[in-house]
Parts: C-alpha cells; sequence; structure tokens
C-alpha cells in the first residue's frame, strides 16, 4: 500500500509484492454511475456520459412521475423563468420555437422533456423512485437504498460515482409562523401548487415577495376579490431588458426583432429557424449581455451605483404617486444583494383598488386571516405562501461518508464544498450547484454543462489510472473557503438584507454563489487540480495503471497509430 515516508516521499510498503496489471495503458475499468434527480442537470448528465465515456453504466433516479426538476413541480400562475428563454437551454438543444423572451414553466417544462424524446434518454431514468439512503463502503462504492414510490418498496443500488442533481431550489418548506396550521380556508405553498385550485372572486393573501411571489400577485390580481399582500423587506424590481438594453451587439439585434410585447412573432420564430447562423448571434448577443452584470455585482462599483438610481427611479415611476409603497417597497441595500427578477406587471398591479400591501409583521395565523402587531385580523378565504425553500445545502436523505452523515455535518456546519461539487471524506460524490456555485446571474443550464463536464473528466481519469476513490482534502478546502470570506465582502450579495444567498438571513456569510462571475467560474473549471485530491488506488500502487507495457493506442481499431508525426489528408 502506498504510504508517506519520513521524509515526505512516497514509499510503498514492502511487505506486499507487486503484480504488473495485465492489461495496456489506456483501459477503461467498468464504473456504475448514478444519477440523483432528472431534471436539467440530470438530462444534461446522461447526455454528456453518452458522449464522452465508455464502458460504464448510468441510471438516474427521479422522485416525480415526470423529467423537468423545479420546471415540473412550480406550477403556480404567471411561472416565468428570469433568465431570457433562448439562453436557458442546452447549447447542444437550441430552440428557436421558444415563444417568449421569459419562457413560462410549462413550456420549459415541454422542452426538457422534449429533449429526451428526441434525444432517446428516457431509457436512463427510472421515474416515481427516491433515493432514501446512501452509504459509503471503501470498497469503492456507494450503497444506495431506494424507494418506488408507486409500490412502496425499497430497492439496493450501487454505484462507483454518485451525483446529486436534486437542486437546491426544491425542499420546499412552511414559514415558521405561529398557528399556520390552525387555518380554516385553503393554505397553499406556492412549490406546491394545486392545479384544481380556482382562486377567482375570492379573497387571497399571499406571504413573501421573492422571486415567486412577485410573479404570482400579478397573476392573480385581475381575478380575485381582495388581494393581501404581505411583505417584510423591500426588493429590486429591474426594467424589462428592452428598456435598459439600448447600447452595443444586443441593442442591434433587440431592435430587428418582430415581437408583440413579451411574445415572438410567428415570423421571427422562422427567421430564427431560418438560419442558424443568424439565430446564434442573438442567443450569443444576449447571453454577453448577461454576462456583463457582474460589475454591477461589485459594492460600490460605478455600476452599482448607477444601478442602484435607475432602478429606483423606474420603480418610483411604477407605483406613482403612492410615497408610502416606495417606502415599502424600493430598498436601501445595493442592488442584487437579493435576486435581482424582472417580474412584470408587479409594481403596477399593487397599485390596483383590490390590491392591500401591507408590512406590518404577522403574529400568528388565526382559523379565518392572519392577524398582525396591530391587532388587527386580516380576514382571507385562501393562504398562499411564496416562501421558499430549505437552504441550507443539507441533502434530503441520509449521506454517510467515512466520518458521518453529511445532514448532520452541515447542520452543525456551515455548508463548504470545493469548487461548489466536492466534500472531503465523501469519495466519488458529486454535487451540481452546491454551495457557492455561480446562480447569481445567468442561465443554470450552461453552468450545469460546465459541471458535467468537470465530472466527466475526473470519472475518466479515475476509469483509466485505477484510482478507486478521489476526494478533496480537508486542507484544500479550507484554503478555498477562505478565499470565498475573503472576497465576498467586496459584492453587493453580502450586503443587510434577507436573502436565499445568505441562507435567508439577513446578514452572514454568503453560502449559494461563487466568488465571481459565470467566466470566472467556467475558467476555474477549465483545468482539473489534481494536487488538490487525495486518491486511493486499485492495488495500492499509483502506477499500476502502466499496466503491461503496452497502450491501447497501438492495440485498439484501424485508428492511425502514428498520430504524433501529423494527418494525411484524405484520399480521394
Amino acid at each position: 500500500m502506498e504510504k508517506e515516508s519520513s521524509n515526505g516521499r512516497p514509499t510503498i510498503d514492502s511487505n506486499i509484492s507487486y503484480n504488473v496489471l495485465e492489461q495496456p495503458l489506456g483501459t477503461r475499468r467498468h464504473v456504475r454511475i448514478i444519477t440523483i434527480g432528472a431534471g436539467a442537470s440530470g438530462i444534461n448528465m446522461i447526455r454528456t456520459l453518452r458522449t464522452s465515456v465508455t464502458n460504464y453504466s448510468h441510471v438516474v433516479y427521479e422522485k416525480n412521475p415526470k423529467v423537468g426538476g423545479t420546471w415540473y413541480e412550480n406550477r403556480y400562475p404567471g411561472c416565468k423563468c428570469d433568465i431570457p428563454a433562448h439562453n436557458y437551454q442546452f447549447s447542444w438543444k437550441p430552440n428557436p420555437d421558444w415563444s417568449s423572451f421569459f419562457a413560462s414553466a410549462e413550456e420549459i417544462e415541454a422542452y426538457l422533456c422534449r429533449v429526451c424524446e428526441e434525444e432517446d434518454l428516457k431509457g436512463f431514468i427510472k421515474t416515481s423512485h427516491q433515493v432514501v439512503e446512501a452509504k459509503w463502503n471503501e470498497r469503492g462504492v456507494w450503497q444506495l437504498k431506494v424507494k418506488d414510490l408507486a409500490s412502496g418498496n425499497i430497492l439496493d443500488d450501487y454505484c462507483h460515482f454518485l451525483l446529486d442533481g436534486s437542486g437546491i431550489l426544491n425542499n420546499w418548506k412552511w414559514p415558521q409562523i405561529p398557528g399556520l396550521q390552525d387555518f380554516k380556508g385553503e393554505l397553499i405553498h406556492s412549490a406546491d401548487w394545486p392545479e384544481s385550485f380556482e382562486y377567482s372572486g375570492k379573497r387571497v393573501a399571499v406571504i413573501g415577495n421573492g422571486s415567486s411571489g412577485v410573479q404570482i400577485v400579478p397573476a392573480l390580481q385581475p381575478d380575485v376579490k381582495g388581494l393581501v399582500h404581505f411583505i417584510r423587506s423591500p426588493t429590486w424590481i429591474a426594467p424589462p431588458p428592452q428598456q435598459t438594453w439600448t447600447t452595443g451587439k444586443v441593442a442591434e439585434v433587440l431592435r430587428g426583432l418582430e415581437m408583440d410585447g413579451d411574445e415572438f412573432s410567428s415570423g421571427q420564430i422562422k427567421k430564427f429557424k431560418a438560419s442558424p447562423e443568424y439565430y446564434l448571434e442573438f442567443v450569443k448577443a444576449v447571453e454577453e449581455q448577461i454576462n456583463s452584470r457582474f460589475p454591477m455585482m461589485i459594492k460600490d462599483s460605478e455600476d452599482q451605483k448607477t444601478a442602484f438610481k435607475m432602478i429606483s427611479m423606474y420603480m418610483k415611476s411604477l407605483l406613482g404617486a403612492d410615497e408610502q409603497l416606495s417606502k415599502a417597497l424600493i430598498p436601501s441595500f445595493p442592488v442584487g444583494c437579493r435576486r435581482l427578477t424582472p417580474a412584470p406587471g408587479y409594481l403596477a398591479s399593487l397599485t390596483k383598488d383590490n390590491v392591500r400591501v401591507v408590512t406590518d409583521s404577522i403574529v400568528k395565523i388565526v382559523p379565518t386571516g392572519i392577524k398582525i402587531n396591530t391587532g388587527e385580523v386580516i380576514e382571507v378565504e385562501t393562504l398562499v405562501c411564496a416562501t421558499g425553500f430549505d437552504l441550507s445545502f443539507r441533502p434530503r436523505f441520509p449521506l454517510i461518508g467515512r466520518k458521518g452523515n453529511l445532514q448532520d455535518i452541515w447542520a452543525k456546519e456551515l455548508p463548504m464544498a470545493y469548487m461548489s461539487c466536492a466534500v472531503p471524506e465523501f469519495p466519488n460524490y458529486f454535487m451540481f450547484l452546491g454551495p457557492n456555485a455561480p446562480v447569481g446571474h445567468g442561465s443554470i443550464l450552461t453552468i450545469i454543462e460546465h459541471m458535467s463536464n468537470y465530472i466527466v473528466s475526473i470519472i475518466l481519469k479515475c476509469q483509466t489510472e485505477g484510482i478507486i476513490s478521489i476526494s478533496p482534502t480537508h486542507s484544500v478546502l479550507d484554503a478555498y473557503s477562505a478565499h470565498i470570506d475573503g472576497f465576498m465582502p467586496r459584492t453587493a450579495w453580502a450586503g443587510t438584507c434577507r436573502s436565499w444567498f445568505k441562507n435567508g438571513q439577513e446578514t452572514g456569510p454568503v453560502t449559494a454563489l461563487h466568488p465571481g462571475s459565470r467566466i470566472h467560474w467556467f475558467h476555474m473549471l477549465e483545468k482539473f487540480r489534481g494536487e488538490d485530491f487525495e486518491y486511493v488506488y486499485e492495488g495500492g500502487n499509483r502506477f499500476g495503471y502502466l499496466g503491461n507495457g503496452f497502450s491501447t493506442k497501438e492495440l485498439e481499431g484501424d485508428g492511425d497509430k502514428t498520430w504524433y508525426l501529423g494527418t494525411l489528408k484524405a484520399k480521394l
């Protein structure tokens, strides 16, 4: 077994005999891979493995009856993505057919389902199957217990690599308000919206003005008898891109679009489909504009000051002369401290006669409504909680590594992960969108693609170099986390505001975002830093993979076996 000598140089235990492995260099050992979740991460991983890896088996366990993840689960009225639709798609599966600039949840869900159908990915996915436990075994495997939600049976499975694509905004929770379950009317969480719910003509309360709340309010307002909107902190509402993207490449591209409000005309969609080059030019111009937001996130920068002034004026213009609403809704904290969202129609809806905005704190829920700190009881028939998710990053099932359950570890300690994806003492376990991923601005799907490629590079290394297990070291994660802690105070994200970036806290460490721009994160992942990891090797010798002296490059197939001399032109 390989170990460290007293002088720091590796030695081999002399009591263990060494046998040459009878296989050529480059041989890929078989690995089994399990991915948790068939949202965008799981779907993309199926395709990435298919195009990059051989000699493997792969299954994706999805707890829901359909694929789509958050876009299957979130069905509340007005639910849309706040990233432009043509940039919220896989780079390998462009969709010129998006009907509007910002796509609805239904349209994104349909896109993900169509991708699975057209790319023949469904065979890898087991829906209505929920991972309920995962335990590491030093033989180099994760032992899983999986519940078949249709039958209730618990199944045993195993894998060499466990990939967690269960998502951060997935585990919704009720707000901690006394008496919540005493309410006798309809109690609804935005992330568990009943399809049969009819709100027309009712008195409805909406608690929360995060990304969901600001979409639900304008969707319900025209049809309800009365709407009471409870907010405990202000939030920035951004102007639509068509109003602010007035210079550069994106302005030129947007000016040429045929649109009816937020909707693309049929003629415009035909133009996108007729010319892939024109379509790509449009997508890249919008992507470049989205990426350019990062300087605004730097505290006290000129971009931040300009955004603060411009968005304040925009919000005041939509709130009219209502000083009370302006005071309640326009923040004093930096732009971007909470996630910035366009929320079309939200501010205007708050000025309507059937809407009341309440900033007084909620004391408790009573059977007929909500009691606030003035003593008033506001009676409603329906209570909608747009109050978010469990943002602790703790796994939803026991995940037991070498030295304990990650649920317990992250309940006591700040959640930290190496490059947002790996944790010491949890070998061969990788997360999508773990702690400190670049989810503050831009499309999640391109982030997922980069992480998939990064994980695949690790799997390939393990397959071909005799590595049984791999995990980052504690000292490396400590150093990486020290950089995050040192960087974050210079950003708007660390401002004093209640945000899911800080696990729903007003102050404290930023646990959800990467210390830099999206491009910075992409650049960081370009090269695998092998020195940051500890390894366990098959047979105990890290050079065992060199094998019998031959290479697969000289033994396999009819390929060019003298590639190092250059490539010949194909003969006609």
